[in-house]
């Protein structure tokens, strides 16, 4: 088990913070952790304050916004013993404390197998294909632009936690570099990345009788090819088939408390945006809306629904781009 981490607030001050401070490692004050949890990895929250002190209340709406299990101090256990109930608030005893535990959801641990089990034998499937995909593909890609077949690039995952994500790669080597000069075109209103006829796809320089790009890169994105080597994540365990899109780096630095609950569960190859017509949809906070309508209203059916779907849109190569 990994040693819990602290904080300190003004209303602490009387208690014996150096003998505290000698067990845990202390992060900072209490301005300090809404801050330190939008960015970084954060499993639960413990507040010791008293329950109907303002600023505990105030704490709790947070990392509840965030999606971040949060237990609250109600009282020291010497030896009794109390049964948590099965709510999505409840008291329990975590480790000499009762504390009143606040979930953003209880999801029944039968479902959360069944969801695993769902991803390894999908992620078998899609592995299979996307090293077919990767065979055929690969030559041309190589042959456009000399280079790895396969694109790694660091994301974030559940709880902060960075991955490795693979995709075909479908953009020339220096499309990083590239993007800081075309962030004036960028048609996302908020932290995504994402323009019309990018320059960076592989051959997009050459143009169909309308004008449009008909590159392989183009061709890639445009069937959802590239997003296949992602299974390999899903075999992993670093992400799910369904879930919510997992941000760059970048664009997790810039996140907001309302943003960081997109990252309390595991990211997912689809999702409700995909589904949604995600080429069409320019605004992030909406983006944010419909991944928390998918973390509120997650069951084993409706990622069925969206996997049906998502296969649908694929096939007739509906909202990608």
């Amino acid at each position: 088990m990994t040693l819990p981490e602290c904080f300190f607030s003004d209303y602490q001050k009387g208690t014996d913070t150096a003998a505290i401070s000698e067990r845990l490692p202390v992060l900072g004050g209490i301005e300090d952790m809404v801050e330190y949890a939008t960015h970084n990895w954060v499993d639960e929250v413990i507040l010791d304050l008293p329950d109907n002190h303002e600023l505990a209340l105030q704490l709790e709406d947070v990392f509840s916004e965030m999606g971040i299990t949060t237990h609250h101090t109600v009282a020291l256990l010497n030896h009794l013993n109390i049964d948590a109930e099965n709510k999505p608030t409840f008291v329990e005893k975590l480790g000499n404390y009762i504390v009143v535990t606040r979930e953003s959801r209880e999801i029944p641990e039968y479902q959360v197998i069944f969801k695993r089990l769902i991803d390894l034998v999908g992620g078998l499937i899609g592995s299979f294909i996307a090293i077919i995909v990767i065979m055929t593909v690969g030559p041309m890609i190589q042959k456009k632009s000399p280079g790895p077949v396969i694109f790694k690039q660091e994301r974030v995952g559940k709880n902060g936690k960075t991955f490795k994500m693979y995709k075909i790669r479908s953009m020339y080597l220096n499309a990083e570099e590239k993007k800081s000069e075309l962030l004036s075109q960028n048609k996302m209103d908020g932290l995504m990345f994402k323009m019309d006829d990018d320059p960076r796809i592989i051959g997009s320089e050459k143009k169909d009788k309308n004008g449009k790009p008909k590159g392989i890169g183009n061709f890639i994105r445009s069937t959802s090819l590239d997003e296949f080597p992602q299974f390999f994540n899903v075999i992993k365990g670093d992400m799910s088939i369904v879930g919510t899109r997992p941000p760059t780096v970048d664009e997790w630095n810039q996140y907001s408390p309302q943003h960081r609950k997109r990252l309390s569960i595991k990211p997912g190859i689809t999702g409700l945006w995909q589904i949604s017509g995600r080429s069409k949809i320019t605004n992030f906070d909406e983006v944010v809306n419909l991944d928390s309508e998918y973390i509120d209203s997650w069951t084993v059916a409706l990622d069925i629904k969206i996997i049906c779907k998502t296969i649908a849109r694929v096939w007739k190569r509906d909202g990608a781009e």
